[in-house]
């Protein structure tokens, strides 16, 4: 029988293999534009842009995170030294915040609008805070994707009070409206079947990978030898994820404190997530290299660990015990200060890591990281004194060739109107192709980004 293995949607110049009644959204391919040629016309193609968030907790201790230099010689306070690898890759920014959050009176909640800038409401009977930049992003332009966008975490929800308030504001980080934050996915197998499935979370019956097999043969010997190898490469990233995860959903161990019931006493309704905490976060990272190599979605965002975060570090050298809020609201003291370096430094590690992976992969010429704008933030800057007059923020990638690298923007000195951290946004959504006259707090780009 007589198959076509490469659909071309010609609405939105995506490339497709199919079978039985799944697609999966191959990679960009220097070869399949002249695959999709009408006479003399030759399809436009090129790499979209993608963004995504990292978010970490409790902010940095001060005196640890500074940038100095540039380029290739920029140089790395101890809590930021793990970016050195990728220090021509990077823009260090200082200086910004949230003018009308600082307006927020709670110690610890009033800061969790990070990606709004919005006052959080301290009103108890009310949950409201602002649509984050990552959903304004996901209503302009997330159809052009099977998923509008990605919000992951590694920390379930909390349900309980801090301060008065609901923990929800410190469980999330990404808001499709002012009152209703976007449901979080910490469970990595329920990622990848919306992934590889149909986008809606539907898990299918066996491997993407065998369903697509004989289309995927078909299509080698019609691409070029240097897309053959890639090919095979990102068909083999997905097995590699689909062995992994079944691996993660076995294991019994886990970081922290330790129920008294070891085993489930129930059948089990699914995959579980990983209990080991960096199994579970190199998972959720490289679910986002394979969600931005498909095409599936452009707009991600990923909380380490939640603001107050319960989760326990003793999975890292030297930290011994607390919690991260114990370690991060520690009074100076030098032993759980050292502590909490080491915390600052694993999430530095992570974006680190992030931005290697999309690094290594090719799209024709650049590569993903060329074509990504990558944010790694707290909602805090000094964690133990719960100070967000300013926000440690790095950026990285090249948003296509537009976003300069290897630097470091300083507002510290430009002035209240040069501040705004939604100033940034608006200039991140322009990027993206999303352009608003006004968002949170800001009607002006930031000065010296592009």
């Amino acid at each position: 029988m007589n198959k076509r293995p490469v659909t071309i949607d010609r609405d939105s110049r995506r490339n497709f293999l199919r079978g039985a009644g799944v697609a999966l959204t191959l990679p960009w391919l220097e070869s399949l534009p002249m695959l999709a040629q009408t006479g003399q016309r030759k399809v436009a193609s090129g790499p979209p842009i993608r963004f995504a968030h990292l978010f970490f907790s409790n902010g940095v201790e001060p005196a640890h995170w500074w940038a100095k230099g540039a380029g290739a010689g920029l140089e790395f306070g101890p809590a930021a030294a793990p970016l050195a690898p990728i220090r021509e890759d990077i823009v260090f920014v200082r200086g910004l915040y949230h003018h009308l959050g600082l307006k927020s009176t709670s110690p610890h909640l009033g800061r969790m609008n990070l990606l709004s800038g919005a006052p959080v409401s301290l009103d108890p009977k009310e949950i409201r805070v602002g649509t984050s930049f990552d959903q304004i992003l996901a209503q302009r332009i997330g159809n052009q994707t099977a998923i509008p966008s990605l919000s992951l975490g590694i920390e379930p929800n909390e349900l309980r009070l801090e301060d008065g308030l609901s923990m929800i504001y410190g469980s999330s980080v990404s808001w499709v409206s002012p009152t209703k934050p976007a449901p979080k996915e910490i469970y990595p197998a329920r990622v990848f079947d919306q992934l590889v499935g149909d986008g809606s979370g539907r898990q299918l019956d066996r491997s993407i990978l065998d369903a697509v097999l004989e289309d995927s043969r078909a299509l080698r010997p019609r691409v070029t030898s240097r897309d053959r190898q890639k090919l095979d490469e990102y068909l083999e990233s997905i097995r590699d994820i689909e062995k992994r995860i079944d691996f993660a959903a076995r294991e019994e161990r886990l970081e922290g404190w330790r129920p008294t019931l070891r085993q489930p006493n129930m059948p089990r309704p699914g995959d579980q997530a990983p209990q080991v905490v960096p199994e579970h976060i190199r998972l959720m990272l490289d679910l986002i290299v394979l969600a931005f190599q498909m095409d599936r979605t452009r707009i991600v965002t990923l909380m380490l660990n939640n603001d107050l975060s319960q989760m326990n570090f003793r999975f890292l050298d030297g930290v011994r015990g607390a919690l991260h809020l114990d370690l991060t609201h520690n009074g100076k003291v030098p032993e759980t200060e050292a502590m909490y370096l080491k915390t600052n430094q694993y999430h530095v590690e992570q974006f680190t890591y992030l931005v290697n992976r999309l690094k290594a992969i090719d799209e024709g010429g650049s590569t993903l990281l060329d074509n990504s704008i990558l944010m790694f933030a707290s909602s805090l800057f000094d964690g133990d004194a719960h100070g967000a007059d300013q926000l440690p923020i790095v950026l990285a990638g090249h948003a296509g060739g537009t976003l300069p690298t290897g630097r470091i923007l300083d507002y510290l000195e430009k002035g209240d109107e040069n501040r705004r951290a939604c100033s940034l946004f608006l200039s991140i959504m322009d990027l993206m192709g999303v352009k608003l006259e006004r968002f949170g707090d800001s009607e002006t780009r930031l000065p010296g980004l592009v």
